[in-house]
């Protein structure tokens, strides 16, 4: 396990065209939870609802999951749309958004969810937030994994 100091605590986010699955994860960064679903309205408004829940959690960075296409694809217009996204809400906060793989997440979700006997998995998205979450912080225990670069803000003209 890795020596350095962790920063806090991290809000994990699922994208969805409809909803946003978070997550949290304890000061220590050792384990992700499901937090809510954000039933998504405008980008104003959902942006107001994650400053919210980051001051009111004490989060110091906001991990969101990326949808990378499967090989040998590099690009999809889903990953460009949670890129301009996440540019866009660095834009809106004071912390570091940071962009993490999200491949398999809501498959995963939805197995965690049927082993624990859930018949309608009414929070997989917020299920799949923490599974993103706590990949993010996994990789971070390896003394050798460097930190990801921040997201850069959106410029004010593509807000």
């Amino acid at each position: 396990m890795s020596e350095r100091p962790f920063p806090g605590r991290l809000l994990g986010i699922d994208h969805g065209p409809r909803t946003l699955g978070l997550a949290i994860c304890d000061p220590t960064g050792l384990i992700a939870r499901p937090l809510r679903i954000l039933r998504r309205t405008s980008r104003q408004a959902d942006f107001a609802q994650i400053a919210a829940l980051i001051a009111e959690h004490g989060a110091v960075g906001v991990i969101v999951g990326l949808p990378l296409p499967p090989p040998p694809y590099t690009d999809s217009p889903q990953m460009q749309q949670v890129r301009r996204w996440a540019a866009r809400l660095a834009a809106a906060l004071d912390v570091p958004v940071y962009l993490w793989n999200e491949r398999y997440s809501t498959d995963e979700a939805l197995e965690r969810l049927t082993e624990a006997g859930r018949k309608l998995p009414r929070r997989e998205d917020a299920v799949a937030a923490a599974v993103i979450l706590q990949s993010f912080l996994d990789a971070l225990r390896d003394e050798d994994f460097p930190w990801p670069e921040p997201v850069s803000p959106a410029a004010e003209d593509e807000r």
